[in-house]
């Protein structure tokens, strides 16, 4: 049987990449996002398996397990990845948009968690994407912030939980990736861009990163792949930074 793992917001940014990688690294691939991607490459097709679904609700979380396992008679991994950022002013904080960002960002993982742990058998694992900002806050950014701090929470307490069942539960935290949905969000006035991102991501280069440069997909995807895999049998609990040292620990 084909090992098999669920990525949730697969269809654009770290999700899509990890849908490719986990593809051709051999995982038969569900991926659940609200929307379809229409040009899988043909040499992927018959690896993934797409379901539209909202992150917010805890029956899609199952419906994505019980595909799986329908699929291929296992499930190895579940990668909560889906989420957004907006940077907002405290002042600028409305109930819309902190329920709105703490049910994707945040409830969505524990539904993705809770759903996965009726498929994971021992050996399997969680990961959870987070960000560098479960490790350090910034202006406009609490609302975002504070998701992501949960997540760290939510990692470390899972893997004390589902340790003695054999199952890993661990967090990957990138910097800045030029993905579209970071675009956007640098793009808002709140944003520490300001309205210039092409500026503020040179500047964060040149002051922030120990490499010269920032982290790209594929170095996100890669340590996912390890984590996922028998090499790291012996990693839980851990929030891994992918940062080109930006935050050295």
């Amino acid at each position: 049987m084909s090992r098999t793992v669920v990525i949730t917001g697969g269809t654009k940014g770290i999700g899509w990449e990890l849908v490719q990688s986990y593809a051709r690294g051999g995982y038969k691939v569900v991926s659940g996002s609200r929307g379809i991607k229409n040009d899988i490459p043909t040499d992927i097709v018959n690896q993934v398996k797409q379901v539209q679904i909202n992150v917010r609700n805890r029956s899609d979380h199952m419906k994505l397990v019980n595909i799986a396992r329908d699929w291929t008679g296992r499930l190895d991994c579940y990668i909560n990845n889906a989420g957004f950022s907006e940077w907002r002013s405290l002042e600028s904080i409305n109930e819309i948009f902190l329920t709105e960002l703490f049910e994707t960002n945040l409830f969505g993982y524990f539904w993705g968690a809770q759903a996965a742990l009726t498929g994971l058998e021992k050996g399997g694992s969680i990961i959870n994407i987070s960000s560098l900002a479960a490790k350090r806050g910034s202006a406009n950014n609490s609302a975002y912030s504070a998701t992501k701090f949960g997540i760290t929470g939510l990692t470390q307490s899972l893997c004390k939980e589902l340790g003695l069942k054999g199952i890993r539960v661990n967090a990957v935290c990138p910097v800045l990736i030029e993905t579209p949905g970071l675009l956007d969000a640098l793009n808002s006035d709140q944003s520490p861009a300001k309205n210039n991102t092409k500026r503020f991501l040179e500047d964060f280069i040149s002051s922030q990163t120990a490499l010269g440069r920032l982290p790209t997909l594929n170095e996100v995807a890669q340590i996912c792949l390890f984590l996922s895999s028998n090499d790291a049998s012996g990693i839980t609990g851990q929030s891994i930074n992918v940062d080109c040292g930006v935050l050295p620990n």
